[in-house]
């Protein structure tokens, strides 16, 4: 009958039980006469403590308490007066002794990997003087192992990697997995590997845990991982022993096995000429299913007559051969910009190779490691602008050369199939004076109007080639024409000369050097002639010497120069230049006489130069002065008519005053402007405004008081109420310094018969007698009836 995992965990439960029971006997306290035991009172010989050691199977599973030993000493009589007492590791939680019978049982589950032994202490005492009859010693409890703890693999799951197409046995991780069961008891902890996945491809050695591969030439290509899964198990693999499992995934690396391979044995691409140089004309890749440096390629063309024409070089990411086009070659006809030329050759072929960079050399076997391919590359014919016969033409024409004079030809054709003609043009950009003509037809260039070397040496103009079936297509020539220099400049000073001589100059000293330019510039340099005109050739004051290096020293010929008599010289020069012909010119220097110190420096020449500030004379200074006072009269003139403006307004009698309107020149206050003016006072004549000061008008400005204006005429009135009404806006400090509408809501004085209201008379309860109505006429005869007193009166 088979048992399983737990029936044979009981089992061995058991015979360990039996086992420890059994050699309860030897572990029983035996008595000892080696040595003396002394009491106090009493002398007896000392009883001493012998047993085994005791063991206890882990793990135990029971309700009750597990027996563990016995203790007895053979002094106990067993009549109940010894006492047992137990002490040390475990003591009370988790040993506990009979103190009557010495029965030690563990009243916990132990487990051996967490404590494998306990030490304990073990005392026999008088139970009535609770005095020990036996020396105290020391017995431990050993925990024995039972198979409780399955094999682990702490540094799982693994990753390892073996290259590709390695032999048989080749190593490739080892796995080790740990037992925490006792070692050194039974087979508990003692693990054989195996292999639960990953067969036939690996295998895994039982004792070490090593995995090694099992089938020859395993192909990345064709797959490049595997899962592994490992087993250890306890009890030496047996039948209830304990596993754990782990995983191990195992990559295959890669190797240079695969040579590359073009898919193609040709490819053919079509380009345009007008590809310019250093242009992609195509790209071509070798096949290779191997990666990284494995797969790396160099490219190169071997053949074919596209050498000179074409490079290739390879794409660093994508491993790519990219052809593209070189400069020129002499050996093939391109043009001169280093492009494709239909006219001159339409295709070209080249024979490409490709290798492996890096080659292994434990797989030549499996064919070389490069490939050839056939790449033909066809021109396509594009419209070209016409090409020039050179890049650039250089020409000379003399500055004396007159207009229309040839300076030099240009020509360019058409570089296609159909040689269409060119018709030529400058580009006046370049020639922005028009100094230049071309003939449209012929490209002869000439003047076109005259020129001045001294102006422009050299002109550099852009000359136009455009086909006259296609005007769009324009060719681009450059032409520099250098102008040759004639003598048509006369030298001059080489400054403006002006200096001095003392008063007491000596005859034969020095006063100026000078020296000439001219803006030619012959071929052998310039060389002058210096000389004094005719007409000063026989002064008796300066002559002039050559000093036949270009210059010339001007002395003096006398002593005794005075300012009072002549302040100023003027002394006409004479150059002459080497051209052919020559060319002359008269200079003047001037030559002011000076009162000089003691070093012949000169302290004053003349009033105007030395007294006056340097470049103003006194025509200049009262100009000045007289601005000055112009300015000044301005500004009194301006402040003047400022403070007229500020003066009371002045009235004329004679105008009609209802027409006229109040200007303050300000906007005003609008519609909220409540508090300008009183508007009632200009509803009532007779109001008594007190006397107010204009914050802009002198305090000492009063106003007369106002007349009676019942005796006047209304049109007197009027106007007098609205002048006074003026008067007062005009010198009233509370008045708003802005334009403001006035109201002059004045009715007059009112009639001769003053009020005749009837509320009036009836709300005032008088006695006044309104007989006289009935003298008034036949108007007033119904209210003489209303308010008379005479019998047919309708109130009383």
């Amino acid at each position: 009958m088979k048992l399983g995992k737990v029936e044979f965990c009981h089992f061995l439960q058991i015979l360990s039980l039996f086992l420890c029971l059994s050699g309860m006997n030897q572990a029983e306290l035996s008595r000892s006469r080696s040595k003396p035991y002394f009491q106090s009172g009493r002398t007896r010989t000392k009883r001493s403590w012998v047993w085994n050691q005791f063991f206890v199977l882990e793990e135990y599973m029971g309700t009750d308490p597990l027996y563990v030993g016995k203790l007895h000493s053979d002094v106990d009589k067993g009549d109940g007066s010894i006492k047992y007492i137990l002490s040390g590791e475990g003591a009370s939680s988790i040993f506990i002794i009979d103190e009557n019978t010495g029965d030690i049982h563990a009243t916990k589950r132990l487990d051996r990997e967490e404590q494998a032994y306990y030490t304990l202490r073990a005392q026999a005492l008088d139970r009535l003087t609770n005095k020990p009859v036996e020396p105290e010693s020391e017995f431990v409890i050993k925990i024995q192992d039972i198979n409780d703890n399955e094999p682990k693999f702490l540094d799982g799951p693994y990753t390892a990697g073996v290259p590709e197409m390695s032999p048989v046995g080749t190593s490739v991780v080892q796995v080790t997995a740990t037992d925490a069961d006792d070692p050194t008891y039974g087979n508990s902890a003692r693990v054989v590997y195996s292999i639960l996945q990953g067969q036939p491809y690996f295998s895994v050695e039982p004792k070490t845990g090593v995995i090694k591969t099992a089938l020859p030439n395993m192909d990345r290509e064709a797959k490049d991982q595997y899962l592994l899964v490992i087993q250890a198990k306890d009890m030496v693999g047996q039948n209830g022993g304990l596993s754990g499992t782990t995983s191990v995934t195992v990559t295959l690396t890669d190797v240079n096995d695969n040579p590359p391979r073009f898919p193609r044995r040709s490819y053919q691409y079509n380009v345009p000429e007008s590809l310019p140089v250093s242009s992609v004309v195509a790209r071509i890749k070798a096949a290779d299913a191997d990666v990284g440096p494995n797969a790396e390629m160099e490219y190169k063309i071997v053949d074919g007559d596209g050498l000179g024409v074409f490079k290739i070089s390879v794409d660093k990411d994508t491993q790519e051969g990219i052809i593209t086009i070189q400069k020129a070659c002499l050996i093939f006809l391109i043009n001169t910009a280093g492009e494709l030329d239909f006219e001159a050759k339409t295709s070209y072929t080249l024979r490409i190779e490709a290798a492996n960079m890096h080659v292994d050399p434990r797989f030549l076997s499996l064919g070389p490691f490069s490939d050839m391919t056939t790449v033909k590359i066809i021109v396509e014919d594009v419209d070209e602008p016409p090409v020039f016969s050179s890049r650039l033409y250089s020409m000379v024409v003399s500055e004396a050369a007159k207009v229309g004079t040839i300076i030099g030809t240009v020509a360019a054709h058409d570089p296609d199939a159909s040689n269409s003609p060119v018709r030529y043009s400058i580009d006046r950009n370049t020639d922005l004076e028009r100094y230049f003509n071309i003939d449209a037809n012929s490209g002869v260039i000439t003047t076109a109007k005259s020129l001045d070397r001294e102006t422009n040496a050299v002109h550099n103009i852009t000359v136009l080639a455009m086909e006259s079936q296609n005007p769009v297509q324009i060719g681009r020539g450059y032409v520099a024409i250098t102008i040759l220099d004639i003598n048509d400049n006369a030298p001059e000073f080489a400054m403006e000369y002006e200096t001095t001589v003392c008063e007491n100059a000596q005859p034969g000293q020095v006063i100026q050097k000078i020296s000439a330019i001219d803006k030619d510039d012959p071929p052998n340099g310039h060389q002058f002639y210096f000389s004094l005109t005719a007409e000063a050739a026989n002064n008796h004051n300066f002559t002039l010497q050559d000093n036949k290096d270009n210059t010339a020293t001007v002395l003096t010929r006398r002593n005794g120069f005075r300012r009072q008599e002549q302040s100023v010289f003027y002394l006409p020069i004479f150059i002459v230049d080497s051209g052919s012909p020559s060319l002359s010119s008269t200079n003047t220097l001037t030559i002011r006489v000076c009162d000089c110190d003691a070093d012949g420096i000169a302290q004053t020449c003349n009033a105007e130069a030395y007294i006056l500030p340097a470049g103003l004379s006194t025509g200049a200074l009262i100009a000045i002065l007289a601005c000055v006072l112009t300015l000044l009269v301005l500004v009194l003139l301006i402040v003047t008519m400022r403070r007229r403006k500020k003066e009371p307004l002045i009235f004329d009698e004679e105008r009609d005053i209802r027409e006229n309107i109040v200007r303050y020149d300000d906007e005003g206050g609008g519609e909220e402007d409540t508090e300008a003016f009183d508007m009632a006072a200009l509803r009532n004549l007779n109001i008594i405004r007190d006397t107010k000061t204009r914050r802009d008008v002198t305090p000492e400005i009063q106003f007369l008081s106002r007349p009676t204006f019942k005796s006047i005429p209304d049109n007197v009135i009027f106007r007098e109420f609205i002048w006074e009404r003026l008067k007062e806006a005009d010198v009233d400090p509370c008045a708003p310094p802005y334009d403001s509408l006035q109201t002059y809501a004045f009715e007059g004085n009112g009639s001769v018969a003053e009020s005749l209201s009837s509320l009036d008379s009836i709300s005032s309860n008088s006695d006044q007698n309104y007989d006289y109505l009935s003298d008034w006429g036949p108007r007033f005869k119904r209210l003489a009836d209303m308010y008379g007193t005479g019998p047919d009166c309708l109130y009383s």
